[in-house]
């Protein structure tokens, strides 16, 4: 596991966890397809009590799944802490772990794909490593590694065991069908490890563990530890029943039933049993976290696919190698992963763009539409002297005629706003206003008397009739 930075636009990142597929299994295409499954089942998975995945990540010859990252520790760690100090967890804090643990599996079981079928979800390997407990007080599975559901890509191989065998049941180890039931026989063995802080089975070998499994019997918790109340017995027992059919229905109604028998502690409670602890390696790995916050991202490297040619368009970038064991590991990464968050911006870019084209355009036609309307409001007064006179007044001599069509260039906002003017270079309709007043009307024109066709005709000397032109 990694610690790892989210980086996206406008400056917004946030620290999450990574989980690396090893080199040599990057390689492997069936590995590669569980993991990249993993991811798509969990995002099924719409519940407070599962680490929840963000990204799939992918370079040349390595895999990362992006989770969530949650201020905690993993129960596996903190039963370890207290086994050492020669402390046992109080009960209700561990039924209060349990019984979130258990309504994050019910999530699991009951999710449904896009079209709302049932993924009939498995996790089939819950146990303490996989069980993560934040500081807030709330617990959350995760690692859906292993899990198997109806239409995932990769498919398990008949026979192939995966998981823990200390929180295997029955019917898994001995290749049957695997159920719902399965992880609700996981989580009792994980609570009547956490109720005694022992373990529920032992052996020298795998078969001598798996023996054990299958035909040594168990205890019920109060009996071990006398600190447990028998309530918690019946609870743990029928979890731990090697018949399927005789465990719970559902993992909802084992969390329901264990929140019944003593009581639950408040998440406060849980989550100062974890700080308590966890204290020393949530310090060490808090200031890491401000470390890796305040280092400068380098910029993403170029974007790959996934090996397995999926859908998937991301990309990773190593920034620095931070030494360190906060998570158990040998050494933690500072790694920038931007994926749909890179590619979101990109698309913000691209309509920043188009919005700034369009915005430049829209500027450019308010300025001439401003310019027109200024010259129409406040026009150009010329000077009389250039002035044309008006087309039904008089008509402009034949030097004015000759010195204008002489002229090289012409400036437009100087040119007349008269009727004259050809349609197009008119003025607004206001313009009139601001025309020179013209000078007297001409005088009338003589119009020739009209003919007297009261008698049409005329008589010649030889009496013939000749008809007025004008009167035709």
């Amino acid at each position: 596991m990694h610690f790892g930075r989210q980086c996206g636009a406008a400056g917004f990142s946030r620290t999450v966890a990574i989980k690396r597929l090893h080199p040599n299994l990057a390689k492997d295409p069936e590995f590669v397809a569980m993991f990249v499954d993993e991811a798509r089942l969990v995002a099924r998975i719409r519940h407070p009590n599962v680490v929840p995945t963000i990204d799939v990540v992918a370079t040349e010859g390595e895999v990362f799944v992006v989770m969530e990252y949650v201020h905690g520790e993993s129960l596996a760690r903190l039963r370890t802490a207290m086994i050492q100090a020669g402390r046992v967890a109080d009960p209700r804090i561990v039924a209060s772990v349990i019984s979130g643990v258990l309504h994050g599996l019910h999530a699991a079981h009951e999710a449904k794909s896009e079209m709302g079928q049932p993924l009939n979800i498995v996790h089939r390997d819950v146990s303490p490593q996989n069980i993560l407990v934040g500081i807030e007080g709330i617990s959350r599975v995760l690692d859906f590694g292993v899990a198997k559901a109806i239409g995932r890509v990769q498919s398990t191989r008949e026979g192939q065991i995966k998981g823990k065998l200390a929180y295997m049941p029955p019917e898994q180890l001995q290749g049957g069908q695997v159920t719902r039931q399965a992880d609700i026989y996981a989580v009792a063995a994980v609570t009547w490890e956490a109720f005694t802080g022992q373990r529920l089975f032992a052996g020298k070998d795998t078969g001598a563990l798996v023996t054990a499994i299958l035909t040594e019997s168990i205890s019920p918790p109060s009996t071990v530890s006398p600190h447990v109340a028998e309530a918690f017995d019946r609870v743990v027992m029928r979890g731990l029943e090697r018949d399927p059919a005789r465990r719970y229905s559902t993992a909802r109604e084992m969390a329901l039933d264990l929140e019944r028998c003593a009581g639950i502690v408040s998440p406060s409670e849980v989550g100062t049993w974890v700080e308590r602890w966890a204290g020393p390696t949530l310090s060490k790995r808090a200031a890491l976290m401000a470390e890796i916050e305040g280092t400068r991202v380098a910029q993403p490297a170029e974007r790959t696919t996934i090996p397995d040619s999926t859908a998937f368009d991301v990309s990773m970038d190593v920034v620095r190698e931070v030494p360190g064991d906060a998570l158990g590991h040998s050494a933690l990464s500072h790694v920038t992963a931007s994926s749909r968050a890179r590619q979101m911006a990109q698309s913000k870019q691209r309509i920043a763009l188009l919005g700034s084209m369009v915005a430049l355009g829209l500027a450019a036609a308010l300025a001439f539409a401003t310019a027109i309307h200024n010259r129409a409001e406040k026009p150009v007064r010329p000077e009389p002297s250039t002035l044309a006179e008006p087309a039904h007044l008089a008509a402009p001599a034949a030097s004015e005629t000759t010195s204008q069509v002489e002229t090289p260039t012409v400036d437009v906002a100087s040119l007349p706003v008269a009727t004259g003017v050809p349609y197009g270079k008119r003025a607004h309709p206001e313009a009139p206003a601001t025309l020179p007043r013209p000078g007297p009307p001409p005088a009338p024109v003589s119009k020739p008397n009209k003919p007297d066709c009261a008698t049409p005709f005329v008589v010649d000397d030889k009496g013939h009739k000749h008809y007025k032109p004008a009167c035709l």
